[in-house]
């Protein structure tokens, strides 16, 4: 509604300065005036809705250019005057104005040709859209349907912010309309995730269309081709995605890291009761977890499978994919206590 009332205005605006113009040309040029102007204010409006998505860099290219042009038309304008005495006023006027186009054009195609490193000669000059707060987080598949960033989310550490681009919520979408009941309830996971985190207050979150990346491919080099054009940085929990991202330059943030720096330090010396669960890969090796679900390995320990025994940590491998934490017991079954019931 607001952008009517701006055009209607404009239309307008443009009747009355043609009415104005045609009163300065002379008596009875009214008219004339008023259909001339009121003609190019229809065809600035019909390019206007042509062209409803608008690159704010290109604008600012071209502005600036125009700016510049003009600035240097001024300038040679004396120089005109100065060497142009032996030509009429009129042919004098046509050179100015021949110059000031020449100047605005050249000056818009260097612009636009370079505007991507004219911000090394004009520091604060930028081109790029600016992002309230931090870069923003666009989110993949596999990381809305793991829930964990709304929880993030709700706890106010993230203030970037966060995009889900249109691809990923159409294969969110068709993961939901699955005929395979375990993708199907994955899918319909994600969407839930996704009303949460819009409802969450303080969560800045949009759906990006993203038009102007890959018309057609994996969502995963989709992903990447978006984060590279709006400078963003990646949140996953995919291994090839976090890799193939990381190849291409573009930062990501695996919720896995975070997990895993959240958890409780466990250095080699200390004593931890686990109860075994299972037979480990190595010969006599079981297998218990953590509360938080920390695999932990023990040696010696699958004689002991239905126990809960007395470690000593021995080692700590930290992995993207989680930590392995290795032990063995405290010595025979004087270390054993009964599984908790």
């Amino acid at each position: 509604m607001l952008i009517f009332i701006i055009r209607t205005l404009f239309f307008l605006m443009m009747a009355a300065a043609g009415y104005a113009f045609g009163q300065v040309r002379g008596e009875g040029s009214e008219l004339v005036g008023m259909l001339a102007f009121m003609g190019g204010a229809v065809v600035v409006i019909i390019l206007d809705v042509m062209f409803r998505r608008k690159d704010i860099s290109v604008i600012s290219a071209v502005f600036l250019g125009l700016v510049v042009g003009l600035i240097v038309a001024a300038l040679l304008g004396p120089v005109v005057d100065m060497y142009g005495t032996l030509v009429p006023d009129r042919v004098r006027d046509v050179i100015k104005i021949g110059v000031a186009v020449v100047a605005a054009y050249l000056a818009v195609s260097l612009i636009l040709q370079t505007k991507d490193d004219f911000r090394f000669l004009i520091p604060y000059v930028e081109f790029s859209k600016q992002q309230k707060g931090g870069r923003p987080l666009l989110l993949d598949t596999s990381v809305i349907i793991d829930g964990r960033i709304a929880d993030i989310a709700e706890t106010r550490f993230i203030d970037s912010p966060i995009v889900v681009p249109r691809f990923v919520l159409r294969e969110l979408q068709a993961i939901a309309d699955s005929a395979d009941k375990l993708k199907r309830d994955r899918g319909r996971r994600g969407l839930d995730i996704l009303n949460r985190m819009q409802t969450t207050p303080g969560v800045d979150i949009t759906i990006e269309d993203a038009p102007d990346v890959l018309p057609a491919g994996e969502v995963d080099q989709l992903l990447v081709s978006l984060a590279l054009r709006v400078t963003g940085r990646i949140v996953t929990i995919d291994y090839n995605l976090n890799k193939v991202a990381k190849l291409s330059g573009v930062e990501v943030l695996n919720i896995n890291d975070l997990a895993n720096a959240l958890k409780s330090t466990v250095l080699p010396g200390t004593q931890l009761e686990i109860n075994i669960l299972r037979v480990g890969q190595e010969e006599g090796q079981g297998v218990g977890y953590l509360e938080d679900g920390t695999m932990v390995v023990i040696e010696d320990g699958k004689d002991q499978i239905g126990k809960t025994v007395a470690i000593t940590v021995t080692n700590v491998i930290q992995k993207s994919a989680g930590r392995i934490i290795f032990g063995r017991t405290d010595g025979g079954s004087g270390g054993q206590k009964p599984r908790s019931r």
